[in-house]
């Protein structure tokens, strides 16, 4: 019986534009590190670019992005920490998903003595409660279908 995955990948870059944190949740063409940074670099540029030529005063930036064969969320903390799912296309609920991703972030990551602020994010407790919240996100596999 196949799982349907909701969630393709995660990715987390810091204020800087630098990918923190990266994790493949079983998307069709797996990337290796120099694409994940790639694309990581390039989302967080678009990003800057979008807040800089909206018409709209006080846009943020890029939230969603649409495509055929997926869907591209983003949450910016106020500290300018970006978080992004690649999840398949009209997903729900994915907002509320980033944003208890964002809680995850700040209970195991930022609150962890051993954390150097703006570098790649190696924490196991952070980890293990990720793949929880992303495993609860997944929708229902009915036996048949």
């Amino acid at each position: 019986m196949a799982v349907t995955v909701a969630v393709y990948s995660l990715f987390i870059i810091n204020k800087s534009g630098g990918l923190i944190f990266y994790k493949d949740y079983g998307s069709a063409g797996r990337m290796d590190t120099n694409d994940s940074l790639r694309l990581a670099s390039l989302w967080h540029s678009m990003h800057a670019i979008s807040q800089q030529l909206s018409p709209t005063v006080g846009c943020s930036g890029i939230e969603l992005l649409q495509a055929d064969t997926f869907d591209l969320h983003c949450f910016q903390s106020l500290t300018g920490t970006k978080f992004f799912v690649v999840c398949e296309p009209g997903r729900a609920n994915m907002e509320a998903l980033l944003k208890a991703i964002y809680e995850l972030y700040t209970d195991f990551v930022l609150k962890n003595p051993f954390y150097e602020m703006e570098m790649p994010i190696r924490c196991e407790l952070f980890d293990l409660n990720l793949s929880q919240a992303v495993q609860r996100d997944r929708p229902p596999v009915f036996p048949g279908r």
